[in-house]
């Protein structure tokens, strides 16, 4: 079984912070381009067998995508035309990255714009005018793909064990995080503001993986799962493994992934962990957990 990498916060933390603010930048461009989808789910990057990407997006009669390739340390971009323009990943600035990312999608024909200010997170500067947060290790940048191409289809795993609608297994750029929901088809009580109310329009049980708070540096990475809204009850439960508990703070279960990378099976952990939140979750919450599952 292969070793699962370490991903301590403190040995990436400029990169990590970097990178979330890259990704801010292409997932801006894939909200402009595609159509709305419930529960924002035009928005995300997804795993790839070299790290992350748009998914074809439409652009006139056209269809583009954006690569991440956290191998080989590139930005791809491509079109159906068989246009492709590459983007050496270096230590850049966020503003100089939009920058030269704008310049190739021109040449490649594509007119687009982004609301600027970054998302989730507590930087205050319009990312085409970041001039702070310039640093990209390839090592490090390629560690954090490897933990996302052994968490992805443990995540897949799970959702495919679940007949109702079911999000697909994606990447939040705003949050950084890679989650996978399952909802019950019940309406949920509306939330303020527009993202929140279309996100959580229905209820739900997430799982999700987030590698920390590079902006903090408290939060190191873990495995998150929570139930919206939450049924009375939830947070006294027991979850499995033994390492997993709830966050009074946060209102969600969490997993440290160092106690996942050390389990004798890691991809264990994980579904043990995802299905004690959700077996907990979907029972409190009265969901009709024989009609959600294959037999």
């Amino acid at each position: 079984m292969r070793e699962w990498p370490e991903l301590s916060l403190l040995a990436w933390r400029d990169t990590y912070a970097t990178l979330h603010l890259y990704t801010q930048v292409i997932g801006k461009i894939r909200l402009s381009l595609t159509p709305r989808l419930n529960e924002w789910w035009n928005v995300p990057l997804y795993v790839t067998t070299r790290g992350l990407t748009t998914s074809p997006m439409p652009y006139g009669d056209r269809i583009l995508s954006i690569d991440f390739d956290l191998l080989d340390h590139r930005l791809v971009m491509q079109d159906s035309d068989g246009h492709v323009r590459v983007l050496p990943l270096v230590p850049r600035s966020v503003g100089a990255f939009c920058t030269a990312v704008f310049d190739e999608l021109a040449a490649l024909g594509v007119g687009v714009s982004i609301h600027p200010m970054p998302q989730e997170c507590p930087v205050t500067t319009a990312l085409t005018h970041d001039a702070e947060h310039a640093s990209y290790d390839r090592d490090a940048a390629r560690r954090f793909f490897q933990v996302l191409s052994l968490i992805e289809p443990v995540f897949q795993s799970f959702r495919s064990r679940f007949r109702g609608k079911c999000s697909p297994v994606h990447f939040f750029w705003g949050s950084f995080d890679l989650a996978v929901s399952r909802f019950n088809g019940r309406r949920a009580p509306p939330r303020k503001g527009l993202v929140e109310r279309i996100a959580y329009d229905e209820e739900v049980c997430s799982l999700g993986f987030w590698p920390g708070d590079p902006w903090k540096g408290s939060s190191e990475a873990a495995f998150y799962a929570y139930t919206s809204p939450e049924p009375e009850g939830f947070s006294s439960q027991r979850f499995r493994p033994e390492a997993a508990f709830y966050s009074d703070a946060l209102k969600e279960c969490l997993l440290p992934y160092e106690a996942v990378r050390r389990a004798p099976d890691p991809a264990r952990a994980i579904l043990d962990f995802a299905q004690s939140t959700y077996d907990a979750g979907s029972t409190l919450g009265r969901w009709d957990r024989a009609a959600l599952v294959y037999p």
